[in-house]
Order: C-alpha cells, then sequence, then structure tokens
C-alpha cells in the first residue's frame, strides 16, 4: 500500500513537470516533438477555439477507444490515469498562466526547456511503471500490426507529428521539433538510468564478519558471501558482495575503512536492481 501511494505521489510529481514543459514551452513555440500535446498543439492551430489541454483531453478519449478496439485492454490502469491527468494540468496551467507568447526570443533556449522538463517529468512516470498514453497506443498498434519492434514505432509516430508541425507553422518550427523529439529520447534515457542506478560493492576483508553484521543490521540490506583465492598470495578469503543505494555505499565505504584500512573494496554502477528491497519483477503498469 505504501509502495502505491509513493508511485501514486511520484507520478502526479512527473506529470506536474510535463504539463509545465508543455504550457510554458511547447505550447508558445508550436513545438511539437511528438505525443499527444504534440498532436494537440497542431490540432488547436486548426481549431483556435479549443486549448491544447482540453484538445489532449479529446484526443486522449478518441485514442483510447481505438486502442481498446485494436488492443483489448492491453494498457494498465496508471497509463489512463496519467493520460487524463496530464490532460487536466495542461488545461489548469494554461488557465493560470496564459502565454500568448514566448517567455523570451531565444527558441533553441526555449527548446531546451521544453525537452527538459517533460523529459525528466516523463522518466518519473516511466520509472513508476506508467506512460502518459496517447501515441503510445498508436505504436503498439503499429507494432502488432507490422513487423516493426514498439521503439520503432514510437519514434515513427512521433516523427509523423514533427512532420506535421513543419506543416502547420513553417520548416523552422518542424525542424525544431525533430531536433527536439531525438534530444528528449536521450534524455528520459539518462535520467531514468539516474534514477535506478544502485552500487554494487565487492569487498574482501579480515574483518568480514563485522563487516556483514553492519550489511544486514544497519543498511538492512542482503550479501553473498563466497570463498576466494588470492592469484599471489595463495590465500583463501571470504568475498562479500552487496548491492546497496549510493547513500549507502557511501555509509559501508566508511564503515569498512573505519575498522580495516587496508580492505579491498571495488564499487560500480548498476542500472537496474530486481529483486527484494529493489524494483519488483512483477510490477505490472
Amino acid at each position: 500500500m505504501k509502495k502505491r501511494i509513493t508511485d501514486f505521489m511520484l507520478i502526479n510529481f512527473g506529470l506536474l513537470l510535463v504539463s509545465i514543459g508543455i504550457c510554458l514551452f511547447k505550447i508558445p513555440n508550436h513545438f511539437a516533438t511528438g505525443g499527444v500535446s504534440g498532436l494537440a498543439i497542431i490540432a488547436s492551430s486548426l481549431f483556435p477555439k479549443i486549448d491544447v489541454g482540453p484538445m489532449m483531453m479529446i484526443i486522449n478519449i478518441i485514442l483510447l477507444i481505438i486502442g481498446y478496439f485494436f488492443l483489448g485492454s492491453d494498457f494498465g490502469s496508471k497509463t489512463v490515469y496519467s493520460s487524463f491527468a496530464l490532460s487536466g494540468l495542461v488545461w489548469i496551467i494554461q488557465k493560470l498562466i496564459p502565454l500568448s507568447h514566448p517567455l523570451t526570443d531565444d527558441m533553441l533556449l526555449e527548446l531546451i526547456y521544453s525537452i527538459l522538463f517533460p523529459a525528466v517529468g516523463s522518466a518519473i512516470v516511466f520509472n513508476c511503471n506508467a506512460s502518459t498514453g496517447g501515441t503510445d497506443i498508436v505504436a503498439k498498434i503499429l507494432s502488432k500490426y507490422t513487423k516493426l519492434n514498439i521503439g520503432k514505432t514510437l519514434m515513427l509516430t512521433d516523427f509523423l507529428i514533427a512532420i506535421g508541425a513543419g506543416a502547420v507553422f513553417g520548416i523552422k518550427i518542424g525542424l525544431y521539433s525533430a531536433l527536439g523529439l531525438i534530444l528528449k529520447a536521450f534524455m528520459i534515457d539518462f535520467v531514468i538510468e539516474g534514477l535506478n542506478i544502485s552500487k554494487q560493492m565487492v569487498i574482501i576483508s579480515s574483518k568480514d564478519l563485522e563487516i556483514r553484521e553492519f550489511i544486514v543490521k544497519e543498511l538492512h540490506r542482503g550479501a553473498t558471501i563466497y570463498k576466494a583465492e588470492g592469484a599471489f598470495t595463495h590465500k583463501q578469503e571470504n568475498v562479500i558482495s552487496t548491492i546497496v543505494s549510493r547513500r549507502q555505499a557511501i555509509k559501508l565505504r566508511t564503515y569498512i575503512r573505519s575498522i580495516d584500512s587496508s580492505a579491498f573494496i571495488t564499487i560500480s554502477n548498476t542500472s537496474e536492481t530486481i529483486g527484494k528491497g529493489f524494483r519488483s519483477i512483477d510490477d505490472d503498469n
């Protein structure tokens, strides 16, 4: 229950970041870097009486109906919630902070922030096993009826939206939108990897019993102990292998140095750890 509440709060925070990027930077500059927000920006220019937020809601409803028809119920409750919550947040922010023109006259700077906020927000949402919906559904349909994988169909869908922005708002906006789409993909991957990084520590020490106890009782983590033989001394040693968070790695390293200054420690990054105490292998969306 606690994890579900935490995920719900994180999803809402991520959606808030996405909506800030859309309202303050994407909409005023007509950047259509894929997704339902890109479609809504284009559609709202054709139907100026409908704001981007309500237009996103309309498009999401249409896509969810199409998705249900072609895919059945192959999208989770978190994704459905995120689709409508994002539309509502965009509509609220548009009403609270109406912008008729960009915040600055530097289009490249605006593009960077239009990518930064949604990329970080989307990464947080994706990390909770949800998505912002929308064109993900289109990509799944294309993937189902073609030989392309979901990543390629999603990129194809978003590039078509960027091309649409160029057709409606001019080649300059189209090129900026395509550039933003590429940058967004890299940024999302970078943030997700950063959110999931843990530290794998391999420790050889004469104080292995004390270190084991500290890992289990103080850090509340598990560890694997195995025997190894030194290539030079041929001496048998107990090797401790454990995976901890970044903060715990600092605590453990400090503790080891305080009791055994000659301990041998290697620390490496792990971008994804699945198991008890980390991400569950059966997390659903």
